[in-house]
């Protein structure tokens, strides 16, 4: 595939130069970049598949309208124009150039497909994140706390107030592991700028891999319609330096959340809020 490869990536490096960064990256979202060691493969599978897809569009709609006005009908001809049959090698180029596309696409999209999906076989970070209506519960596997969310309020103008929302924190430049667990009906977990994500269904465990390798604060949301209040079921993660994620897990262990939370809980609202039954952990 390396003959494929090789000018369809110097034609998309010819028509990326004069693009905006925003366009670069094909629209999609600011500070997706270097995210993960994911992203950049995801950008560069994206925006390619969108410069083909407009090269073959572009064609098309040229021959579309060049047929229209080389073969109208002129002015006095009455009947159909000369009718063009069993031309085997306009037939064989249409019928292959699909086939070859159709091709590329699928074996470029399951060569990033397989890497994304490849676990590590010993992660360095380990966090089990578990969906409830209307909310997150995350468990430091390997650190055994954890950390219980409650579902994001919002102020008199209808934004979210910053100190509800859950905060799932990673190490930067750490191997990590991420299994995800529901405890109510199906939700998805989706780290906007890490531009993937993953459904989390009853009575089955899904699993996310991924390195993150750029320290900031980035917006995550569920993306599965689960209910009344879906649309307030958000979260953040923070991908910081080592020595910040020990001092959160610490203040976690300082505050009691030792053990593990599990998914047996009751899925209505109002056991979140204060229900001290709730906050039970095994260990």
């Amino acid at each position: 595939m390396k003959w494929v490869a090789a000018p369809v990536a110097l034609s998309a490096a010819l028509l990326l130069a004069g693009c905006t960064p925003e366009q670069q990256r094909g629209f999609l979202p600011a500070g997706s970049e270097g995210t993960t060691n994911h992203t950049d493969g995801i950008t560069g599978l994206w925006v390619t598949s969108w410069i083909v897809l407009l090269a073959v569009g572009v064609i098309t709609w040229g021959l579309i309208i060049w047929a229209t006005i080389a073969y109208r009908r002129r002015k006095g001809q009455t009947g159909l124009p000369v009718q063009m049959r069993y031309n085997m090698p306009i037939e064989t180029f249409f019928t292959v150039v699909p086939v070859i596309l159709v091709l590329g696409f699928f074996a470029f999209t399951a060569q990033e497909q397989a890497k994304i999906e490849t676990r590590y076989e010993a992660p360095e970070n380990t966090v089990e994140v578990i969906g409830k209506r209307w909310a997150w519960d995350f468990n430091y596997v390997d650190e055994d706390v954890y950390f219980q969310g409650v579902q994001v309020q919002t102020d008199d103008e209808g934004n979210a107030e910053e100190e509800t929302m859950p905060v799932l924190y990673l190490p930067v430049d750490k191997t990590t592991e991420i299994r995800l667990e529901t405890r109510d009906v199906i939700h998805s977990f989706w780290v906007v700028e890490f531009l993937y994500k993953k459904d989390m269904i009853p009575g089955q465990t899904n699993y996310m891999s991924f390195t993150p390798t750029k320290t900031g604060t980035f917006m995550g949301k569920c993306a599965e319609l689960c209910g009344e209040y879906h649309s307030m079921m958000l979260f953040e993660v923070k991908v910081v330096e080592q020595d910040e994620y020990d001092a959160y897990i610490a203040s976690l262990r300082e505050a009691g959340n030792t053990g593990q939370v599990t998914t047996e809980y009751n899925p209505n609202q109002e056991d979140f809020f204060g229900d001290e039954a709730q906050t039970k952990n095994q260990h």
